[in-house]
């Protein structure tokens, strides 16, 4: 069963899941096939938990780390809707949080008379 946010439960239904990811993922180079095998990747990790009840967010998280791999573009669209935004600075946010970590270059070593 799933919890949703105003308290009610129903059913899980995979059907609705693929829903959300083929609509994050329209117009973008993403397979049905790799859909379809994010989705069992869901619910994969959804059996794991092994819990009756599972928050509507923790599919919701499950949904976002799988499309962070899977097509940027489709993880921004479906974060703009799940989490809601409500001014530009939330895409802001989002988009930096994909983008990698700036890496330190390494100083060359001062040349030393011993070398």
């Amino acid at each position: 069963m799933v919890i949703k946010k105003d308290g009610r439960r129903e059913p899980f239904v995979r059907e609705k899941v693929k829903a959300g990811l083929i609509r994050a993922c329209e117009k973008r180079p993403v397979s049905i096939d790799s859909i379809d095998k994010t989705v069992e990747h869901i619910e994969l990790r959804l059996a794991e938990l092994c819990v009756k009840e599972v928050p509507s967010i923790k599919i919701g998280d499950f949904l976002m780390d799988a499309l962070k791999g899977l097509d940027q573009i489709a993880y921004v669209r479906f974060a703009s809707v799940y989490r809601e935004f409500s001014d530009v600075s939330q895409f802001v946010d989002t988009l930096q949080s994909l983008e990698p970590a700036p890496v330190e270059e390494s100083k060359p070593r001062a040349a030393n008379a011993d070398d």
